[in-house]
């Protein structure tokens, strides 16, 4: 039998994560400093760690219901109304996900496939067009620009939009770019598809990783709540990468939908990570601020170094991503990563690997401490005065 020839043609020419290619080289060098994790160099806060520790300690390691345990949900309900002005109704419009990933793929599964297209502005995170792929549905890919601070326009949109157009993805605030939409940006957006049957999957995984303003969804505008799924979860903002546990927050009719396919794929989310979240939400704003704080410093450095050395780069005013263009080096992205990475070992990632409008630019994440960060912009001087020569 010819295995290869059993695999689907979607799979197979899907190509792996451009990432992947860099993470791989590390693991046999030493001595790096790794600026491209995305990922929080943050322990998951102690009180959160002990939830989850006490609740395995009491014996709570049977399943829960599969849109997650009621309480986690009143505690999500309660904390979307008090940090975004978000309403959503615990037992119905709330669905408790393995990750903010399996949220967007169960979304996608759900409401796309083969003849539908799915509009996905990048540079952005690399699920979304594998996701969509996997469905058999069409990527339309919006190449956002520098000149727009990587936001996405309205005329943008609306040349994207056709009749096969199913849903939008809004990766805002943005991985790679750290770009974020203002209320009065996402009003103009808002008011292109409030009278489209156009489903927006808007992806809020970093919503309080902002800086100078707060995070504002699209959902909360009441013209298109309704038509808006809001993809959200723990390991951005709590530190709590490895604990797996996303939320997708909308109306019930799109919930249900969802909560079928996690039903049959999943059942339902790890309780130990549930029980964790549940302290999270109920405890967790101090630690948050203070992560957000020093990351807030952090991105400043990152950002000024960058700038000094030369390199373009527009000021980020969400996640934890700054987003310099290279293109004056003569070098591609996957060069100048490459090169960086074998020469002074630091760990960056090629723009490109988030969109082929990514291409000249390279994505440097600031969840990694001071020192490192100071460490890597002198390294990367001394990588670009060699070029130099």
């Amino acid at each position: 039998m010819m295995l290869e020839n059993m695999i689907l043609e979607n799979v197979k020419n899907m190509p792996p994560s451009g990432i992947r290619k860099y993470f791989d080289m590390v693991h046999e060098m030493e001595g790096v400093i790794s600026l491209g994790v995305g990922e929080p160099d943050f322990v998951t806060p102690w009180n959160v760690r002990e939830a989850g520790i006490y609740s395995l300690e009491k014996g709570h390691t049977h399943y829960s219901s599969n849109a997650g345990f009621l309480e986690l949900r009143y505690e999500i309900s309660r904390y979307l109304y008090r940090r975004f002005n978000l309403s959503y109704h615990p037992e119905n419009e709330i669905l408790v996900t393995v990750g903010g990933s399996e949220g967007i793929d169960l979304a996608l599964r759900a409401l796309v496939g083969p003849g539908d297209e799915v509009i996905i502005p990048e540079p952005s995170f690399v699920a979304y067009k594998g996701c969509t792929t996997f469905t058999g549905a069409t990527p339309k890919v919006i190449e956002l620009k520098a000149e727009n601070e990587f936001k996405l326009t309205k005329e943008e949109l609306l040349e994207a939009i056709t009749p096969k157009t199913k849903v939008l993805i809004m990766p805002f605030p943005n991985n790679p770019t750290g770009a974020i939409m203002t209320k009065e940006e996402l009003q103009e957006i808002v008011d292109v598809l409030k009278d489209k049957e156009i489903i927006i999957i808007s992806d809020e995984i970093y919503a309080e990783l902002t800086y100078q303003t707060q995070h504002v969804s699209i959902a909360s505008f009441p013209e298109v709540k309704d038509q808006t799924l809001v993809i959200n979860g723990f390991s951005k903002a709590y530190a709590m990468t490895g604990w797996r546990l996303g939320y997708v927050c909308g109306h019930p009719i799109l919930i249900n939908a969802m909560k079928k396919i996690h039903q049959y794929a999943i059942m339902c989310s790890p309780t130990t990570s549930q029980y964790a979240a549940i302290e999270a939400m109920k405890n967790g704003d101090t630690s948050v601020e203070m992560m957000v704080k020093e990351y807030n410093q952090r991105r400043r450095v990152l950002v000024d170094g960058f700038r000094k050395l030369g390199l373009d780069c527009f000021e980020p005013l969400g996640a934890f991503y700054v987003f310099p263009c290279i293109k004056s080096t003569g070098l591609s992205s996957d060069e100048f990563c490459e090169k960086l990475l074998l020469s002074e070992k630091v760990l960056t990632v090629p723009g490109n690997a988030f969109g082929d409008c990514g291409e000249g630019y390279i994505r440097a994440c600031y969840a990694s401490s001071m020192e490192n960060i100071k460490e890597a912009l002198a390294r990367i001087e001394r990588f670009l005065t060699t070029l130099s020569k």
